[in-house]
């Protein structure tokens, strides 16, 4: 093994922490519950605003309301 300087062993530390804090950050980021609440969310409005999507739920509305109101004027 090589004798290394002791100026460039702790570049290389230095460098090596440095890119070890950046990929915790971006882990962080990733992994933040707010971020992921927030993308699911947005997501889930994705596909609620497919018109398909949004037809079969308004269907499904109109169905619970016309069955509450038979129900309540029933006997």
């Amino acid at each position: 093994m090589a004798d290394r300087d002791p100026d460039s062993i702790k570049a290389e530390i230095d460098e090596a922490r440095e890119q070890l804090a950046l990929t915790v950050d971006s882990l962080a980021a990733r992994a933040n519950p707010r971020r992921l609440a927030d993308d699911l969310k947005a997501g889930v409005v994705r596909f609620v605003r497919q018109p398909a999507v949004a037809a079969s739920l308004a269907g499904v509305g109109l169905v619970v309301i016309v069955v509450t109101v038979r129900r309540l004027r029933q006997p």
